[in-house]
């Protein structure tokens, strides 16, 4: 309990403050949107099932059952980034199949359906998920330090990117400079404009970090590829 009550003060003040300095740089200008205090409510609820997870975790590290550790091998510093990009290539893997799974018809409704109401997403839908798809998502967590030696900076540098990458890609299209999914990684890594296409079209954009799934799939969007083209640069009516 001790765990849960910690993790779960840790999480929700996490998301509070990257989702409100968020809205608060991007959206202050903005007419208040009807959907904000239900995404802070399914993200409470979230919160809570990703503490369960994180004290479930730290349970079992004292029982000896994980594969967290604290050890610092100067010889093996390298060990650190690649278990790091290793442990995002398999998140991302997992969550664009489950994100793709839970659009389909009779799954929606009860995994995926909350996140969507939000048409207009905002820094505060990024930690807006149905109950039972935060238990999924948390499923990966307890299995990853289950069966890959990890870190401790590594698990919380991980879970840090989780939070920050799911503030930024919720920020919407309206709020971007114009050039931002003209950058180079734009083709290799999920940003605001890409995931913003996801909220418009469900069946296209199921990636969390990078575009590899989506390219692979067939589920990106070809008006998103257009957009990267020097000839998108303009707005229409500029």
């Amino acid at each position: 309990m001790f765990y849960m009550f910690t993790f779960f003060g840790i999480i929700l003040l996490r998301y509070l403050a990257m989702a409100g300095f968020a809205h608060r740089l991007f959206y202050h200008h903005q007419p208040a949107n009807v959907s904000v205090p239900r995404d802070i409510h399914l993200s409470v609820l979230s919160t809570g099932i990703f503490a369960l997870a994180t004290a479930l975790i730290m349970t079992l590290y004292d029982q000896g059952m994980t594969r967290l550790h604290g050890r610092m091998d100067a010889a093996n510093w390298w060990v650190l980034p690649l278990s790091y990009l290793a442990v995002l290539v398999l998140q991302d893997a997992y969550f664009y199949a489950t994100h793709r799974l839970f659009h389909h018809p009779k799954l929606f409704r009860w995994f995926h359906q909350g996140h969507h109401r939000s048409r207009q997403p905002t820094p505060w839908t990024s930690f807006a998920f149905d109950p039972l798809e935060a238990g999924v998502q948390a499923l990966f967590l307890i299995g990853v330090v289950m069966l890959i030696p990890l870190h401790f900076a590594t698990l919380l540098a991980v879970l840090t990117t989780m939070t920050v990458w799911a503030v930024v890609n919720h920020l919407g299209l309206e709020v971007l400079p114009l050039r931002f999914p003209h950058h180079w990684l734009g083709r290799w890594v999920i940003g605001p404009a890409h995931h913003s296409i996801h909220h418009r079209r469900h069946g296209k954009h199921f990636g969390l970090y990078f575009t590899f799934w989506d390219w692979v799939f067939g589920s990106e969007d070809p008006a998103y590829a257009d957009a990267l083209q020097p000839s998108a640069l303009v707005r229409p009516g500029a």
